[in-house]
C-alpha cells in the first residue's frame, strides 16, 4: 500500500507539474549530448589528427559537467521546493493520522527517485537519437558523409547522467526535507503568511527606475563604442554597470507599473485593475528573481550566437586538397599512376619565395613601402599592423590564378606595374578587414624605383593544403617580376585538388583520407588538407558546442525560475481567487486574467533580456569574435535569425505550458 500511494503521488506530481518534468528531460539531454561529446564523429576524426588539443578539450569536459550540475541543482530545488510546499496541507494530514516525520521523508525520497527514473527513461532515449542526428548533420556539414558516420551508445555518458542527476535530486530533497522538520503539523495545515513587500515610495521607485535605465544605457554605450580595444576596465565597467542596472530597473518597476495602472484605472473594464495589480505585486515581491532570469536569458541569447559566430568565422577555406613537396619528376610519376590520377582534378606548381635579401638592403635597389604605410595610418585602429608592417615572401601570379581556378573563382588580372596583396591571416579577428580598407586608400609599393600600385582587393586562399604555413603579408606578382625578386626561383610545392565527383560520393573527408592512404605508400613528403581542417574544427567544436551548450542550460533555468516564482506567488494569493468568484467573477475570466498577468511578467523579463542581448551580441561580432573577411554573412544573419525564431517559439511554447498550469489551479477552485 505504501509503495502503490508512492507511485500514485509521483504520477500526479508529473501530471500537475509538467513544466518541471519537461525541464528536467531537457537537462538529462543537455548532460548526455555534452558527455557523449568525445563519441561523436567529429571528435573521432579530430582525434587522429588534433590528439592533444582535443585532449585537453575532453579533459575540460568534467569541469564543465561540475558546473552545469551546480546550476541545475538551482532549477530542481526550487522545483522540488514549489512541489513540496504546493502539498503541505498532505503533509499535515499524513502526520496528524499518525505517520512518523523519517517515513514521509522516506516517501518523499521514494517519490524523487522514482521520477528521476522516469525522466531518465524519457530524456536519455531523446538525447541519443539527438545526439546521432546532430553527428550525422555534423559529419555531413564537414565532409565525413554518411559512410563516415557510425552509431555510438556512451555508457559512460549514461553513467555520468545518471548519476550526477539523481545525486542532484536527492541533494535537494534532503536540503527540503531538513526544513519541513522543524515545521509543525499545525503549520502545514495553515494557508501560511505572505512575503512582506518593502514599502517604497513614488520617487524611490522613479529614481530607481531611472538610475538602472541610465546603467543599462552606460553598459549599452561602452560595449557598443568603446569594448573595440578589449580593455578589461571597460569590460568590468560593463558588466558591473549590466549587472547593478538590472537589478535596479527591476526594483523600482513596481511603482513605474503602478503609476501606470492608477493613471489608466478609471477606464479600466473587468479585472483589467485586478491583473495588472497583481503583475505589480509579483514584480515588487520577485524583482530579484525577474533580474536574475533576464541576466540568465541575456547569457543564454549571447552564447548561442558566440557558438555560431565561432561555428562560421571559423570555416576552413579549401583551395588545395594536397600540398607535394620534393621532386618534379618524383611527383609527376606519382601523379600519372592510374590509381592516383583517376582521384585528381587538377595539379599545379605553386612559385613562393622569399624576397632578395638586396631589395631591402642595397643602396641602388630599393623595396619602398612609404606609400602603403600612409594607406595603413589613414585606417583606424591599425597601430599594431603598422609596428609590424613587413612583406618578405613572394607569389607568382600565375600559380595563385591555377590555385584561384581549382576553386571556381575569379582570376587576378594585373595590370602593368600593379602587384596583389596576400595574408594568410585575413581571416583572423579584423586584421583582414582593416587591410582591405587600408587598399582603397591608393595604396602603392616601390620596387627598384618604379611605383607599383597595389590592388584593391585582399586575398587570403590557403596557398598550401595545410594552415600550418602561414604568411603574415606576401606580394602577388607577375610572373617576370617573380624571377627577378625571388631569392629562390623554383617551385616550392605542387598542390593537388580531387575531383568534385569524388568528393560527392565519398564525403570530403573520406575522399581525402583515400588518397592520403594512397600516397603514405610512395614516401614523399606532403601535407594534408586533413590536418589543415582538423585544427580549424577543433576551434570551431571546442567553442561553439560548450558555448551553445551553455546557452541552453542557462535558457532552461531562466525559464523554470520565471515559471515557478509565478506559480508560487498564484498559489500563495489563491484566495483572491475565490473572492472574486464569490463576488460573481467567472472561471473563465479569472483564467483570462491569469493568462494575461502571465503573458506580461514573462515580457517584463524577456523585453530587458532581449534589449541587452541585441548590445552584447553586436559587441561579440565587433570586438570578441569579429567575422573575418570573406565571411558568408548573408549566411550567419540568416542562422542568428533562424536561432531567434527558434527561442521565440520555444518561449511561446513554454508561455503556453505555464498558463495551461496556472489556468487549471484556478479553475480547480471553484
Amino acid at each position: 500500500m505504501f509503495f502503490k500511494q508512492v507511485w500514485r503521488n509521483a504520477a500526479k506530481n508529473r501530471k500537475g507539474n509538467g513544466l518541471f518534468f519537461g525541464s528536467l528531460v531537457i537537462a538529462i539531454v543537455a548532460f548526455y549530448t555534452l558527455l557523449s561529446l568525445g563519441e561523436q564523429d567529429v571528435m573521432i576524426y579530430l582525434a587522429k589528427v588534433e590528439s592533444d588539443a582535443v585532449r585537453k578539450l575532453l579533459m575540460l569536459l568534467p569541469a564543465v559537467y561540475v558546473v552545469s550540475l551546480f546550476f541545475v541543482f538551482f532549477l530542481v530545488y526550487f522545483a522540488c521546493k514549489y512541489q513540496t510546499d504546493s502539498r503541505k496541507r498532505e503533509f499535515g494530514m499524513y502526520l496528524m493520522l499518525g505517520m512518523k516525520r523519517s517515513r514521509m521523508f522516506f516517501m518523499l525520497f521514494l517519490e524523487t527517485l522514482w521520477s528521476s527514473l522516469i525522466s531518465l527513461l524519457i530524456g536519455i532515449p531523446v538525447a541519443f537519437f539527438l545526439t546521432e542526428g546532430i553527428s550525422l548533420a555534423t559529419a555531413r556539414m564537414v565532409g565525413l558523409g554518411i559512410i563516415g558516420h557510425h552509431f555510438s551508445f556512451s555508457m559512460s555518458a549514461i553513467i555520468w547522467t545518471v548519476c550526477g542527476f539523481v545525486i542532484v535530486q536527492l541533494i535537494a530533497m534532503l536540503i527540503i526535507c531538513v526544513r519541513l522538520a522543524k515545521t509543525q503539523p499545525a503549520d502545514f495545515l495553515s494557508s501560511g503568511a505572505q512575503e512582506k513587500q518593502i514599502s517604497m515610495s513614488i520617487s524611490q521607485s522613479t529614481e530607481f527606475f531611472a538610475i538602472g535605465v541610465i546603467l543599462l544605457f552606460v553598459a549599452y554605450y561602452l560595449g557598443v563604442f568603446r569594448l573595440h580595444t578589449l580593455d578589461a576596465r571597460v569590460f568590468l565597467t560593463i558588466i558591473g554597470c549590466g549587472i547593478m542596472g538590472t537589478f535596479t530597473l527591476y526594483k523600482g518597476l513596481g511603482g513605474f507599473l503602478g503609476r501606470q495602472i492608477k493613471r489608466k484605472s478609471p477606464n479600466a473594464v473587468g479585472l483589467q485593475t485586478f491583473t495588472s495589480r497583481q503583475v505589480q505585486e509579483n514584480v515588487l515581491s520577485q524583482h530579484k528573481s525577474l533580474a536574475v532570469a533576464s541576466l540568465l536569458l541575456l547569457m543564454a541569447f549571447a552564447c548561442v550566437s558566440y557558438g555560431i559566430s565561432m561555428g562560421f568565422g571559423r570555416s576552413a577555406s579549401r583551395s588545395a586538397d594536397f600540398s607535394m613537396f620534393g621532386e618534379e619528376q618524383q611527383i609527376n610519376s606519382i601523379l600519372e599512376q592510374e590509381d592516383v590520377k583517376e582521384m585528381v582534378k587538377t595539379s599545379y606548381p605553386m612559385y613562393l619565395s622569399m624576397i632578395k635579401q638586396e631589395y631591402w638592403e642595397g643602396e641602388e635597389k630599393e623595396f619602398d613601402m612609404s606609400r602603403f604605410v600612409a594607406a595603413v595610418a589613414k585606417v583606424d585602429g591599425t597601430e599594431n599592423i603598422l609596428e609590424n608592417l613587413h612583406i618578405d615572401y613572394i607569389i607568382a601570379e600565375s600559380s595563385y590564378n591555377q590555385l584561384l581556378k581549382s576553386m571556381d573563382k575569379d582570376e587576378i588580372n594585373l595590370r602593368e606595374h600593379e602587384v596583389a596583396l596576400y595574408s594568410s591571416m585575413a581571416t583572423d579577428g579584423n586584421f583582414g578587414i582593416m587591410v582591405e580598407e587600408s587598399l582603397k586608400n591608393n595604396a602603392a609599393i616601390g620596387i627598384d624605383g618604379t611605383e607599383h600600385a597595389i590592388a584593391s582587393k585582399l586575398y587570403y586562399d590557403n596557398i598550401v593544403a595545410d594552415r600550418a604555413i602561414t604568411l603574415y603579408m606576401a606580394l602577388i606578382v607577375p610572373d617576370e617580376l617573380f624571377y627577378e625578386l625571388a631569392r629562390e626561383p623554383e617551385v616550392y610545392c605542387q598542390n593537388v585538388r580531387l575531383k568534385d565527383e569524388l568528393v560527392d560520393e565519398l564525403g570530403l573527408m573520406q575522399a581525402v583520407s583515400k588518397m592520403d592512404d594512397r600516397l603514405a605508400q610512395t614516401g614523399v613528403e606532403y601535407d594534408s588538407f586533413l590536418v589543415g581542417i582538423g585544427r580549424n574544427l577543433f576551434y570551431t567544436v571546442s567553442a561553439s558546442y560548450l558555448t551553445i551548450y551553455l546557452g541552453v542550460l542557462f535558457w532552461i533555468i531562466a525559464n523554470t525560475v520565471i515559471g515557478l516564482k509565478y506559480l508560487i506567488q498564484q498559489r500563495q494569493t489563491k484566495h483572491r481567487y475565490k473572492t472574486l468568484s464569490m463576488l460573481g467573477a467567472g472561471t473563465e475570466e479569472m483564467c483570462h486574467s491569469v493568462k494575461k498577468q502571465i503573458q506580461i511578467f514573462f515580457m517584463l523579463v524577456l523585453v530587458v533580456a532581449v534589449i541587452s542581448s541585441v548590445a552584447a551580441i553586436y559587441s561579440m561580432f565587433t570586438s570578441f569574435t569579429k567575422l573575418p573577411i570573406g565571411t558568408n554573412m548573408h549566411m550567419v544573419v540568416a542562422i542568428s535569425a533562424m536561432v531567434l525564431f527558434a527561442f521565440v517559439l520555444t518561449e511561446v511554447i513554454y508561455i503556453g505550458v505555464v498558463k495551461r498550469t496556472a489556468s487549471k489551479e484556478v479553475s480547480a477552485i471553484n
